[in-house]
């Protein structure tokens, strides 16, 4: 019986790792389309999404920080922070910690575009099935975490 709770050697951990970055490709590109359409209804891009997001869980941030919890560029953020503020989904406070670089908060109905949006998202995400536990969950967000961390040299920003 082979011992699965053994640390893979390199090689073999490189093909597996393999597997998962064959998975992980598709399932970006149809979770985004999932995501695009039922923004559709909010007419809310999927960088918005993303920005609106990051406020409602994390609080205000500067546009630098979102860039980086995002691994996206500053530049490209700033252009999804204009698009939410021109429509009074997001607006520019005060950053008592650094007078240049302004936190970005939710507006009113900026949270409730992204309560929407979340919500339908949670709704079809109950229905994945397959009979996951919380193990299984986690072991997936460890071997994604450390699939990142392994590129975080990568200068994508």
């Amino acid at each position: 019986m082979k011992d699965t709770d053994t640390p893979l050697p390199p090689d073999a951990l490189a093909r597996r790792l393999t597997e998962v970055y064959d998975l992980v490709g598709p399932l970006y590109r149809r979770a985004q389309r999932s995501v695009e359409q039922g923004l559709a209804a909010h007419d809310l891009s999927v960088g918005v999404r993303a920005v609106l997001t990051l406020l409602h869980r994390n609080g205000p941030m500067t546009v630098p920080q979102m860039g980086r919890a995002q691994a996206i560029s500053r530049q490209f953020v700033q252009r999804m922070v204009k698009e939410a503020a021109a429509r009074d989904l997001v607006e520019s406070i005060p950053n008592p910690a650094h007078r240049r670089s302004s936190l970005i908060r939710l507006t009113g109905p900026g949270q409730d575009a992204i309560t929407a949006v979340l919500d339908r998202e949670h709704r079809l995400l109950r229905d994945v099935g397959g009979d996951l536990t919380d193990t299984d969950v986690a072991t997936c967000l460890r071997v994604l975490a450390a699939m990142l961390t392994a590129l975080d040299h990568v200068d994508d920003a």
